[in-house]
């Protein structure tokens, strides 16, 4: 007797056929997430074939918030501004003229004008303030975000500054990180990095960005930090890897300018930046003159010539 097998053939195509469906979905979606996290981790990094690119901040120029800081930028010779988001003090959130979705374009247009980009978003605010006691903390991350997202940046610099320095007040760590990966998980959201700076060595750091756990949380290192507890700067860099760097604030304390300073070697720390393939910002704060600390196109200009020297910049 010969039996009809067609039924369980059909039903073991169409089995198949499901299966199919719902691998090639999981599939799809696992390359759509590790596409994304991608971007989330190499957000920051310099795009158009250039992998170095050297920015000021308006703060440090005195432009803070105000639109002729991209004409001064050109003519430091810069290739970018670090805008920042405004004063705090007591208020629930930044000062900022930029929650106006009409003055960032203004801002944008600017940028455009002078052919320059805009590097980051600054909450120096929290310099003074503390992160880990703010009330009002999300808000201003928020806001943050929105201002980031409407300036087409990436990258938002988050200086756990003196009242919240961990070296100092180490119990204020679990507060830190439980903030931290609250505000990765918007960040994430948003497409945005979060630069931390902090004033930990880069071991220290590293374990608190692993505590952390976000991938839109790194750290925003300054050579100053190193310098100032007589760390090499290189080591450093290579302690966190490239992966854990968003962007670099490429200056030491006031003093002397970078091709004066005995403190930064600054074309062995291009050749680590180079062997480490890590490529960004690197933004100028400070490094001025101790007889002329004010003369912005002095000492900006002085400097952002001596890093596109070291870095092979046009």
């Amino acid at each position: 007797m010969i039996m009809n097998n067609k039924p369980l053939e059909d039903s073991l195509k169409d089995n198949s056929r499901r299966n199919f469906i719902r691998n090639s979905a999981l599939l799809l979606a696992g390359a759509a997430f590790s596409r994304k996290l991608g971007q989330i981790c190499t957000i920051g990094n310099a795009s158009d074939g250039q992998r170095f690119r050297i920015g000021v901040a308006d703060l440090m120029i005195y432009k803070r918030q105000k639109i002729g800081a991209f004409s001064l930028t050109r003519q430091i010779g810069a290739d970018g501004v670090e805008v920042d988001m405004g004063g705090l003090g007591d208020r629930p959130t930044f000062n900022s003229i930029l929650s106006d979705p009409a003055m960032c374009q203004t801002f944008l247009d600017e940028a455009e004008k002078y052919g320059l980009n805009i590097s980051s978003v600054a909450m120096t605010g929290f310099y003074a303030q503390s992160f880990a006691r703010r009330p009002t903390w999300q808000q201003m991350i928020q806001d943050t975000l929105q201002t980031a997202s409407r300036l087409k940046v990436k990258t938002a610099f988050l200086p756990l500054g003196i009242s919240c320095d961990l070296s100092k007040y180490p119990e204020l760590r679990p507060a830190v990180t439980q903030r931290l990966k609250t505000a990765g998980k918007m960040a994430a959201d948003a497409g945005v990095v979060i630069g931390i700076e902090t004033s930990l060595n880069a071991t220290s750091e590293r374990k608190l960005l692993e505590q952390i756990g976000s991938p839109a949380v790194k750290s925003y290192f300054n050579f100053a930090n190193p310098v100032d507890h007589r760390l090499d700067i290189c080591e450093e860099l290579k302690i966190l890897g490239k992966e854990n760097i968003c962007q670099i604030h490429a200056t030491n304390s006031d003093g002397v300018h970078l091709s004066e300073d005995p403190k930064i070697n600054m074309p062995k720390i291009k050749q680590t930046l180079e062997q480490m393939g890590w490529s960004g910002w690197l933004v100028l704060l400070r490094s001025r003159d101790q007889k002329d600390p004010k003369n912005v196109l002095y000492n900006f200009g002085a400097n952002t010539k001596y890093m596109k020297s070291v870095f092979k910049l046009s």
